[in-house]
């Protein structure tokens, strides 16, 4: 477990109440759950939302607030688990949070959201991309951050014209994000005329992948998509540099963070990663990057920003439309754009953002990652 999940744990159990500044405010305040994996195998991630969220909370409160009001965030732990985010979902239901930053796994995040827009809680996920999230046509659902149809094209199209692999694997984790991504680049691919060889499943938590690199070995494969987490790809690729196995691999941002690295070691060299754009290297946002680095905290994981960008979203929601009204709110955002540390943002119909960019990155043994020409 890291620092930032211990010192939350250590403050209470279940759900979890962080407000800017260690200033508890009184009832007049503008409630937003912050909903995400504090514990659990992908806590990094939710340490990148959790912070994103803080800062924006604590940024427009140090302004005064909105319509004399402060904003009060309220940090609560799914897990990442689709059951778990239920349970976590109808408690917020049942304290009367009528705003959501999160949640984060796509898992987690479809069954949740059925909950808030049959309650009118409007909800902005900072992470969650499976494309299905946002096809229910559900009013009160929102996103920062780009979906598996735009995710799995930008890596599929480089693997046609970048990598041309002879023999391409593509392998899942069989959950929604995992699976769903590595089936939009099945399809781009075999658009293109590459055939996989392997496209199959592995378990999440699964420790060994033996027979699998085993079957990679066989079928010749010298190019793996994988589609998931990086707990399991970091075993992946350790287990398939001890067994001579050296096919490059490719991945989506679930794998994306310095973990892969701890896990992988060596072995983490040279994994193409799909990531959003690193805003933290925009100009505009340099007086919010010395922030988050004054405080020893990176700014550059890539759901920092959006996680940022969806409390802001709310709260410039509300001093626009005079209103805490959940749904006259989501009625605002779906008719106005907003200036946010991921630039300007404007929604369709659906609630997807109407443009996001995905970057192909080069990931190093170090846990640095360089952009990809």
């Amino acid at each position: 477990m890291n620092t930032f999940s211990r010192n939350i744990l250590s403050a209470a159990v279940g759900a979890i109440v962080l407000v800017s500044g260690g200033v508890v405010y009184a009832a007049d305040t503008v409630k937003i759950a912050i909903v995400g994996p504090i514990t659990g195998p992908v806590a990094q991630y939710g340490d990148m939302q959790m912070i994103g969220a803080q800062m924006a909370v604590e940024q427009i409160n140090a302004k005064g607030g909105i319509n004399g009001k402060k904003l009060e965030a309220v940090l609560m732990d799914d897990v990442c688990e689709p059951k778990q985010a239920v349970a976590i979902a109808n408690q917020i239901i049942n304290d009367k949070i009528k705003f959501v930053d999160g949640h984060l796994c796509s898992g987690s995040t479809q069954p949740a959201s059925k909950l808030y827009e049959e309650e009118g809680i409007l909800m902005i996920t900072p992470a969650a991309t499976n494309p299905a999230i946002t096809q229910q046509g559900y009013q009160m659902v929102f996103r920062t951050i780009g979906t598996d149809d735009q995710q799995g094209p930008t890596a599929g199209k480089y693997i046609v014209e970048k990598v041309k692999p002879k023999k391409l694997a593509i392998i899942h984790d069989k959950q929604q994000y995992g699976e769903g991504i590595a089936k939009e680049v099945k399809k781009t691919v075999e658009a293109a005329g590459i055939k996989p060889v392997l496209f199959e499943g592995v378990n999440k938590g699964q420790t060994d992948f033996s027979a699998l690199i085993t079957k990679m070995k066989k079928e010749g494969v010298d190019f793996v998509y994988y589609g998931g987490y990086h707990p399991e790809l970091g075993l992946l690729l350790r287990q398939s540099r001890e067994q001579g196995f050296d096919a490059k691999y490719m991945g989506p941002e679930g794998v994306g963070n310095k973990d892969i690295s701890a896990i992988a070691g060596p072995a983490s060299e040279g994994l193409l990663v799909t990531l959003p754009a690193d805003f933290s290297t925009n100009p505009a946002n340099a007086d919010l990057v010395k922030a988050f680095k004054d405080k020893g905290q990176d700014p550059s994981g890539p759901f920092v920003m959006p996680s940022y960008s969806a409390v802001q979203i709310i709260a410039d929601a509300i001093q626009g439309a005079k209103t805490e009204d959940p749904v006259k709110l989501a009625a605002y955002i779906h008719k106005n754009s907003f200036e946010t540390p991921i630039g300007k943002v404007a929604f369709k119909d659906n609630g997807d953002l109407k443009e996001f960019e995905f970057v192909i990155f080069e990931w190093h043994a170090d846990a640095t990652k360089t952009p990809v020409k």
